[in-house]
């Protein structure tokens, strides 16, 4: 009671692709109705204006430079990292109007950076600008 196989038979079998056709584009639609929904968490960087003179600026902003060994310095004068909000309310109530420009060293790291931002915004100001030299 074998049964015999025709090894020369045509008969070919086929894959039926439709199936998985329709799941790749059920998944290709989920992701595009997800990526629409997904929102990008920055910092909003304001870059000063060209024609603007940096001296002049310069005397009317609180400017806190960042050096490449993340040392933090304020009117040239090394400031301690836990000091900078004392410093920077300090010379905000001196002169109110004065934005806080941030000055960091292209080799100075972003956690310093950041928190010289978060320290002005805790001193009540919330004009803060990134300057490059």
């Amino acid at each position: 009671m074998r049964r015999r196989v025709d090894v020369n038979s045509t008969q070919e079998d086929e894959v039926d692709l439709t199936p998985m056709l329709d799941v790749v584009f059920i998944m290709l639609i989920f992701f595009i109705v997800t990526a629409t929904f997904v929102k990008e968490i920055g910092i909003d960087v304001n870059s000063p204006d060209e024609n603007q003179n940096v001296k002049d600026a310069d005397k009317k902003s609180i400017v806190v430079q960042i050096t490449s060994r993340d040392r933090i310095r304020i009117r040239n004068r090394d400031v301690d990292f836990r000091a900078v909000r004392a410093n920077i309310e300090r010379l905000h109530a001196e002169t109110p109007e004065a934005p806080v420009v941030v000055q960091p060293h292209p080799e100075s790291t972003t956690e310093v950076m950041v928190h010289v931002m978060d320290a002005a915004r805790e001193a009540g100001v919330y004009n803060v600008s990134i300057a490059t030299t």
